[in-house]
């Protein structure tokens, strides 16, 4: 499991983001004023804010950093700290230290902003509280934060990528006069109905829009296109684009990348690299994303061999592949069984200063796991550990389901120690796991290991609800 440690090493006066977080990691925290003697540290709005997003999947952690920091005598957070506070906060569904945060920006007079309120929504609405993100839009100006047409903007994206879209299109009609709705209001809404592919929808959007007297921009027209190829409406996709053609629509890059990925995804790679190769002798030079999305579709419809081909090819052009590209070259070679290959890439990524993200591990690990390696699996989470990329949920559920397949009363109880550190870490496992974790223990002669567990986590008030002793 992650490290832990009762020492650590002393910091000079300008530590690095790395180095605290390390320290932080490596310690329980129960003394954070010894721990960083963070009155010698020449604190910075942007040191914070880096440690505060290298702690983001260990929240309870990053919450006590802030918190204990906010008493230091000379340094004040920042709005941008609290916001990264707000979000964690949110995360990890601690509604009660989200508001006190939002009224502690309020005290000191430097918030809560539009940016607040936006991470406010959007945490509620994947924690499935769509109507309390609503009614927090409508309460703002209680706040101190009046609602304008860029926060019912927001709000409105925010359900509409959620999949909420019957949702926001119903606060639409009713508060578009109000706010005034513009361009961008249509074409979120738009974009909401091809995300659930209902593009007849999105097309009624786009004539309200021309009979209220807005004039549909390149990026409505690219939100239906994009929506035909979701749809599978590759024959209608085609069409629409030639008529883009036609009506001498500026298209630009994004059009024709989302036409090189469309004809992709659909299996039809030779259109997809047709269209790649004209859009360079109209004039239109690929981006990075253009790359991205070619060189994806290679590996998942075609072969690996072929994308790192356009790889070395984007390189010899000049483009600095992304950890986009690395991560999506990297999955292709883990399917493809190239987990030498795969690893390999994962260490030139860190040579051209482009660190893997956690779904690159995640991909990484899920692959060892299903080939029954799990030692070199666990070996990759550890490093993970140390501070580079904190694991989230989606690890600890990979893991510990991997922890299952060679029943092993060993692994059973790695699989007992994740589940310990994943709540310690603020991840709420389903009560799927919980159970089969701890029948597993039970199963294999770790009772005392499962009563543990249990009488730990409910003293936390963090077992999966239903769950009894």
């Amino acid at each position: 499991m992650c490290p832990q440690s009762d020492t650590c090493p002393r910091s000079g006066p300008e530590p690095s983001d790395n180095f605290i977080t390390e320290l932080i990691l490596k310690n329980n925290f129960k003394t954070p004023v010894q721990t960083l003697e963070y009155q010698r540290i020449q604190w910075s709005p942007d040191l914070v804010d880096r440690v505060l997003k290298r702690l983001w999947n260990d929240g309870p952690k990053a919450l006590h950093f802030f918190k204990h920091l906010d008493r230091h005598p000379t340094y004040k957070h920042s709005i941008s700290s609290y916001d990264h506070a707000i979000d964690i906060s949110g995360r990890l569904r601690d509604y009660k230290t989200l508001w006190a945060l939002v009224s502690r920006m309020r005290s000191r007079r430097i918030g809560p902003t539009p940016k607040t309120f936006a991470i406010i929504f959007e945490r509620y609405v994947s924690a499935g509280k769509a109507d309390r993100a609503v009614k927090v839009f409508l309460s703002m100006h209680e706040h101190g934060c009046s609602q304008n047409l860029h926060s019912f903007n927001t709000l409105l994206d925010v359900l509409c990528k959620s999949k909420r879209v019957e949702m926001a299109y119903s606060f639409f009609k009713v508060f578009r006069g109000r706010f005034r709705a513009d361009t961008v209001s249509y074409n979120i809404i738009a974009n909401g109905w091809c995300l659930i592919k209902r593009t007849p929808k999105a097309l009624e959007i786009l004539k309200q829009m021309v009979e209220r007297g807005f004039e549909p921009t390149l990026s409505t027209y690219n939100i239906l296109l994009k929506g035909f190829f979701r749809a599978d409406q590759i024959k209608e996709a085609w069409e629409f684009f030639l008529q883009m053609k036609k009506r001498r629509c500026e298209i630009d890059v994004i059009t024709y990348t989302t036409v090189v990925h469309g004809f992709g995804v659909a299996g039809e790679i030779h259109k997809a690299r047709k269209v790649f190769n004209e859009m360079i002798k109209v004039g239109i030079l690929p981006s990075v994303a253009t790359y991205n999305a070619f060189i994806q579709v290679l590996c998942k419809k075609d072969n690996v061999e072929n994308a790192l081909v356009v790889f070395e090819e984007m390189i010899q052009k000049g483009y600095v592949p992304n950890a986009t590209t690395y991560a999506v070259i990297i999955r292709g070679l883990c399917h493809a069984g190239k987990m030498v290959r795969a690893m390999e890439f994962m260490g030139r990524m860190k040579d051209d200063e482009c660190l893997p993200n956690v779904q690159t591990y995640n991909v990484v690990i899920r692959y060892f796991c299903e080939a029954g390696d799990l030692e070199k699996a666990l070996e990759i989470f550890e490093k993970m550990c140390s501070g580079d990329c904190l694991p989230n949920l989606d690890t600890y559920n990979i893991l510990i389901s991997a922890m299952f397949v060679r029943k092993k009363a060993d692994d059973l109880l790695v699989a007992g120690k994740l589940l310990i550190e994943m709540v310690d870490r603020g991840f709420m496992p389903r009560r799927f796991t919980f159970n089969r974790v701890l029948n597993g223990l039970l199963l294999t002669g770790n009772q005392a290991f499962a009563k543990d567990i249990l009488r730990a986590q409910s003293r936390s008030g963090k077992l999966p609800r239903h769950f009894k002793l």
